[in-house]
């Protein structure tokens, strides 16, 4: 059930110069959030930023009833979010989406594949598979290692490989070169840029592998009644926000081969 809450920042950490995490919670029971789910921030004190802003839920601490938001700063929106400080409130719509599928046998194992910024579901969702007894592998890339934050966050959670552009942590190169993407998986999870996520769905659909892509489309409204985000799928149009953002890609061949 969707929520509308005043959540207070309870930490908040400057990540290089593009990126920065908070910490929120709103004093009461939050409502469950799959990972690969998504929240709306009402983004105050600009004129120039009407619209919430869609952000994927980054982590989940139900014991203290707090989720966390990993957020780039791409523009006026997320750099009005980033002079948010510990005390002060966010406004947020919240869980939004379908998210991943997490039911899968322990004896299944998983590569979980995120680029920049779409590194920021995944953390949330290794949690959940390790915690099930899920082999993951993890497997994060970006064009510099600053590109890549909070990376020591998933280490607990599975086996840990990198790939940046010009060699500045791990494999040199994309992920699907990293040595680690053509071993043996039984599904593999993807966020990030769409290039990235085009060429790890062709390539788990030409191995027969399972694969859930994470649709990062411009999100309004979250709720599927502005339209703005539809994507083309082999069942039709549909909305990221509402449908979405995660996808199976046994219904995505329209979108992965263009």
């Amino acid at each position: 059930m969707k929520e509308i809450h005043n959540f207070r920042v309870l930490e908040r950490r400057q990540l290089g110069s593009r990126y920065f995490s908070l910490v929120l919670g709103h004093g009461g029971k939050m409502q469950p959030v799959k990972p690969g789910q998504f929240v709306e921030v009402l983004v105050e004190g600009s004129r120039d930023v009407m619209l919430r802003r869609p952000i994927s839920v980054h982590d989940v601490d139900e014991g203290k009833g707090t989720l966390s938001l990993l957020v780039q700063i791409v523009g006026n929106g997320t750099r009005k979010l980033a002079e948010l400080g510990v005390g002060d409130n966010l406004n947020m719509v919240y869980p939004l989406g379908h998210g991943f599928s997490t039911d899968i046998p322990s004896s299944t194992p998983a590569l979980l594949v995120g680029g920049g910024a779409g590194i920021a579901p995944l953390l949330h969702l290794s949690k959940v598979l390790k915690a099930r007894g899920v082999d993951c592998t993890i497997l994060l890339g970006g064009r510099t290692a600053e590109l890549i934050p909070v990376r020591d966050e998933f280490e607990p959670y599975g086996r840990l490989c990198i790939a940046t552009d010009d060699g500045s942590m791990g494999h040199k190169g994309l992920v699907v070169e990293h040595p680690a993407f053509s071993e043996s998986y039984g599904i593999i999870y993807t966020c990030g840029p769409t290039p990235m996520m085009k060429a790890v769905a062709r390539s788990a659909a030409q191995r027969g592998i399972r694969c859930e892509v994470s649709l990062e489309n411009m999100m309004a409204c979250g709720v599927g009644a502005c339209l703005c985000c539809v994507t083309d799928t082999d069942q039709g149009h549909r909305c990221v926000c509402k449908d979405g953002p995660v996808f199976d890609i046994s219904t995505m061949k329209k979108w992965y081969e263009n």
